[in-house]
């Protein structure tokens, strides 16, 4: 598979604060690609980088054999970018969002009103072309602001959280056109909050933090670091935490991570005997516990390992705002 994105030792600073610390990554042609990290981990700075709105300090960025500090002008052809909010005009019908979008690339005549015509019929959008966008759905709206962002016919399609504040039935949904327009050959780069969306989308991913990569693979293999057994977690009030954690290194020999109320061990053998035992413990000791339970490792068990918190605890208020739409 065919190299389309490059990063080589990418150095990006702020004064003296560095957002993007030496960052090395190789997008292949053709997949979907996914960059996970904390509030302030240097995922959008990346992204801003690759889009050519900010320039490195040094390193180098190459996209499809261009190179963003000579070619940046070719480079925003080949790119598509949805952003995390929805940026759709409301007073605008959908065909005439789409229109002056096209207007934009450049794109008239003819062409533009067979790309109109095609844009609306991905986004199920065919019957709502003269009705204004402002009164549509949020789904509706997303799906709409994902073929805007699409009107150039870009090999590269950059998704800022594009799930984020959809129902269920919606996001679900928008995974869909997401496989489906990478099956047609479209490389995406993704940023989510959801790790199971990175999980069921990304061929691979990186996980960013304090602007380092620091680790890179398949989902399967990102899972492989926390261990090849079963995942016990345990959910108590965070006063409790320590106890817990001390009782289960003492008395089961297991080293475990705790985010918030959150703790969490790798048992590689004997799992639910060694639960039942634990359960026991707990109640013989008098430690409350909210919830105690056994699964196959997540990528949130990978993202506790490696950075001490869940995704979503360290995204901060603002994400935790957005949940509670």
């Amino acid at each position: 598979m065919s190299e389309m994105i490059k990063l080589d030792k990418v150095v990006i600073r702020f004064g003296d604060f560095v957002a993007v610390d030496g960052i090395n990554m190789s997008i292949n042609n053709g997949e979907i690609y996914g960059i996970l990290g904390p509030n302030g981990a240097g995922k959008t700075t990346t992204i801003n980088a690759i889009l050519g709105l900010i320039t490195q300090n040094s390193g180098k960025i190459v996209i499809n054999g261009l190179d963003t500090r000579h070619d940046i002008d070719r480079i925003k052809m080949l790119i598509g970018f949805m952003t995390q909010e929805t940026v759709v005009d409301q007073d605008l019908t959908a065909r005439e969002n789409l229109e002056i979008t096209g207007r934009l690339y450049h794109i008239g005549g003819d062409e533009l009103d067979r790309e109109i015509d095609e844009a609306l019929d991905e986004a199920d959008l065919q019957k709502f072309r003269d009705v204004k966008a402002g009164t549509f759905s949020g789904g509706m709206q997303r799906r709409l602001n994902l073929v805007r962002s699409m009107m150039h016919n870009p090999r590269i399609l950059i998704l800022d959280e594009p799930t984020t504040g959809l129902d269920v039935q919606n996001r679900v949904s928008m995974w869909k056109r997401i496989k489906d327009l990478n099956k047609n050959g479209l490389t995406v780069i993704l940023t989510t909050q959801y790790l199971e969306e990175a999980d069921a989308l990304c061929d691979r991913i990186s996980i960013i933090d304090h602007g380092k990569i620091i680790a890179q693979g398949t989902p399967a293999e990102l899972k492989r670091l926390v261990g090849s057994g079963d995942v016990l977690e345990i959910s108590a009030r965070i006063e409790y935490v320590e106890k817990i954690q001390k009782m289960l290194k003492s008395k089961f020999k297991l080293d475990s991570e705790n985010a918030s109320d959150k703790i969490t061990c790798v048992i590689e053998k004997n799992a639910s005997a060694t639960l039942s035992k634990i359960a026991a413990e707990l109640d013989k000791e008098k430690i409350p516990v909210n919830s105690i339970g056994l699964h196959l490792p997540t990528l949130d068990d990978v993202f506790i390992k490696l950075t001490g918190a869940t995704l979503r605890d360290s995204l901060g208020d603002n994400a935790k705002s957005m949940r509670m739409r």
